[in-house]
């Protein structure tokens, strides 16, 4: 059976994302983010349907301000309690994890979509997707970037402005660009 390129995608193997499907689905979450992001004055529980439509899962009580941006929304999933502050961006290509009463401030880019570092591969068009994964309890400071394939433990601190390139173990303070691990 021939994979698709939404397959490849979502397996976080080299594809092309100017595929029909792929197109299909970022018109999908376009869609959904004007909705969305026209919700701003409507009730959070309404607010929570709309995010229960699009994303993976939503657990109890998360909370998302608009305005939001992502580029699928349906590999996102929240834990109970999260809450992420107004402007957030999560580029989607494959899995974002968010654990339960993790806090995110506002501006934070999370960012699993990446490219080939071999520039013949690169010239091709390819992209790629790395998963991100942020546990328990984390606060993300204003205006923090998560990069691609990054995990971030349960009770870690991620301070504003920092950008994070590498796994941030539970219960560590990084901040900083590129982000540092306070003893």
């Amino acid at each position: 059976m021939t994979r698709t390129e939404k397959d490849k995608m979502l397996a976080g193997e080299l594809y092309t994302a100017n595929d029909a499907e792929i197109q299909a689905d970022q018109a999908a979450a376009r869609a959904w983010m004007a909705r969305f992001n026209g919700a701003i004055d409507m009730p959070l529980a309404d607010r929570y349907q709309l995010m229960k439509e699009r994303f993976a899962a939503v657990g109890p009580d998360a909370m998302v301000r608009p305005p939001f941006h992502c580029d699928y929304g349906y590999n996102i999933s929240l834990g109970a309690g999260v809450f992420m502050n107004y402007g957030c961006t999560i580029l989607d290509v494959v899995a974002v994890e968010i654990g339960d009463m993790t806090q995110i401030a506002t501006g934070v880019q999370i960012l699993t979509a990446d490219h080939p570092r071999d520039p013949a591969v690169r010239a091709t068009g390819l992209e790629l997707g790395r998963p991100v994964r942020i546990g328990r309890n984390v606060w993300i400071g204003a205006g923090a970037i998560i990069l691609p394939g990054v995990t971030i433990g349960d009770d870690a601190l991620i301070g504003a402005g920092s950008i994070v390139t590498r796994d941030v173990a539970a219960g560590a303070t990084a901040v900083g660009n590129p982000a540092r691990v306070r003893s």
